[in-house]
């Protein structure tokens, strides 16, 4: 299967444009819960591809504005890529969408292909779905419990490097799922005034870097991502989809796809014993 029978094209593509700030893209992420934006800019040549720009950059760089200065450099490919070298491409950078440039003009988008395009082939059939999920589960599973603040469970999740955290109860057990699309559907990005105040704080003093970036009396704009500190049970997802290591690849897939997921728990009676992300189906291919 080529990838141009898998993408997303041009005319389906959301893309932000240069020069342009965080909110026009932090618009598109919380309504759509995507992973990532294209970013092109518009030349005498015409539209030409510049980069993406990711929900961590925007988590990670709350004080920077421009895009410009957002953007993820990732791997491209063409229209005539086979599915399954993509797939691996994906794996191998660790990266969930990959900008489609037509060969002949490498700068131009013809479209964009994601994990969700390859589960969906995997799900119909048009790539490999019959590998075991006893073979592709993750046996390590992030977790964080259900009264902790959501502002220190998106730390864990970052810390941990994935996109989700399993909420336990309190006796320990399954409750729920937090993902990075949870956090980002309710941060927001503020800004205020700090007063640096006028004098230089004491070297003993607890909070000397106030003090050294004082300049007279005057205020700094700032700016921050402001993400509730409300318990993670407020925000997780309750009603979970799971598997058993006796399903396949392929009813993974189909699962993720009827239930816009990204992650399934995978169960052994009622224990918990693992997790199967897409990006695990994807290294079947």
């Amino acid at each position: 299967m080529k990838i141009a029978d898998a993408m997303t094209p041009r005319e389906e593509v959301v893309t932000v444009e240069l020069p342009g700030t965080r909110d026009d893209v932090l618009e598109y992420l919380q309504e759509r819960g995507f992973s990532s934006v294209p970013v092109v800019k518009e030349t005498d040549a015409g539209e030409r591809y510049r980069g993406l720009v990711s929900r961590e950059e925007l988590i990670e760089q709350p004080d920077e504005d421009q895009l410009a200065m957002l953007m993820d450099e990732v791997p491209t490919t063409t229209p005539d890529e086979d599915v399954e070298t993509v797939a691996r491409l994906m794996v191998a950078e660790d990266t969930r969408r990959v900008p489609v440039l037509k060969a002949e003009d490498g700068d131009a988008l013809v479209g964009i292909v994601t994990v969700t395009d390859v589960i969906r082939a995997i799900a119909r059939g048009e790539a490999d779905g019959g590998t075991s999920l006893e073979d592709l589960v993750t046996r390590d599973v992030n977790t964080t419990y259900g009264k902790t603040p959501l502002t220190v469970a998106e730390r864990e999740i970052y810390y941990a490097n994935v996109p989700y955290a399993v909420v336990l109860d309190d006796v320990g057990k399954m409750d729920g799922i937090l993902t990075e699309v949870d956090v980002i559907e309710v941060a927001r990005v503020v800004e205020s005034e700090e007063d640096t105040g006028s004098s230089l704080a004491d070297q003993d003093d607890e909070w000397m870097w106030e003090g050294i970036k004082a300049v007279g009396n005057r205020y700094l704009p700032t700016r921050d991502i402001e993400i509730p500190a409300e318990p993670v049970e407020n925000f997780m997802t309750t009603d979970l989809v799971t598997v058993t290591g006796r399903k396949t690849a392929q009813d993974a897939a189909k699962l993720m796809i009827n239930n816009d997921i990204e992650q399934i728990p995978l169960v052994s009676g009622e224990h918990l014993v693992g997790i199967v992300r897409d990006v695990n189906l994807l290294e079947a291919l």
